[in-house]
């Protein structure tokens, strides 16, 4: 025999039909939705996992290729990781890599081609100074003076700051001006650490321009200590 409810329970139940009459498909959505952005956001980190797969294979061809000297192939491999995998590390990696073999097999323009990529497209800032450093480097060499300090232009990293002063003394050196390499070797070698080689460097380029680095230690130790208001 059927029990029927009581009028507690009907009562109940006519309130749970309205609510669900009401806000019913309101609800619905915010679960579809929700399970969307669960689905979407697994897709999306099960990309980027295949995604690094396949960009740490394609460097390890342009590593191979390097190693091999296969300039042609190198290029090749570079352009496949430009094209599919520009906003990875692997790629900013593989053109440092590929510039720097083809610079050693004297392929200047590949090389340069290859750092100009980098310094422009590079999303991590350390990458991009590096590429800008060395393009200027080579550029200084083929005595295109004003677009290696264009390279130079624009923020670095604070740890690339010594850097680029020491490369744009270099440069404005072998133009020929002389205080405009001196303050910018004075730079460096104030950004460097004390006994790191690299400042010794500076030192004996501060020395060729007539600035004796002893001078300058002095200068620094005895500046006033800044005082507290």
């Amino acid at each position: 025999m059927a029990t029927h409810l009581d009028l507690e329970e009907q009562e109940q139940l006519d309130q749970l039909k309205h609510f669900w009459n009401t806000y019913g498909t309101l609800i619905t959505w915010v679960v579809l939705l929700a399970a969307g952005a669960f689905v979407a956001w697994n897709g999306w980190q099960y990309f980027q996992r295949t995604k690094a797969v396949q960009a740490s294979a394609l460097y390890d061809e342009v590593e191979r290729s390097a190693q091999a000297g296969d300039t042609a192939r190198t290029e090749r491999a570079l352009a496949d990781m430009k094209d599919k995998f520009a906003g990875t590390a692997y790629a900013q990696q593989a053109g440092l890599l590929a510039a720097k073999t083809l610079y050693e097999k004297g392929n200047l323009d590949g090389s340069r081609a290859a750092l100009a990529w980098v310094a422009e497209h590079a999303v991590d800032p350390g990458y991009q100074a590096v590429a800008k450093l060395r393009l200027a480097a080579e550029l200084l060499e083929a005595k295109s003076y004003d677009e290696a300090l264009k390279q130079l232009s624009g923020d670095v990293p604070k740890e690339f700051e010594a850097l680029v002063a020491d490369r744009k003394g270099d440069i404005y050196l072998a133009q020929g001006k002389r205080d405009e390499a001196k303050a910018e070797y004075q730079k460096a070698w104030a950004a460097f650490e004390p006994r790191t080689d690299y400042r010794r460097l500076v030192e004996i380029k501060l020395n060729a321009v007539g600035v004796d680095p002893k001078s300058l230690a002095a200068a620094g130790a005895a500046s006033p200590a800044k005082t507290k208001p």
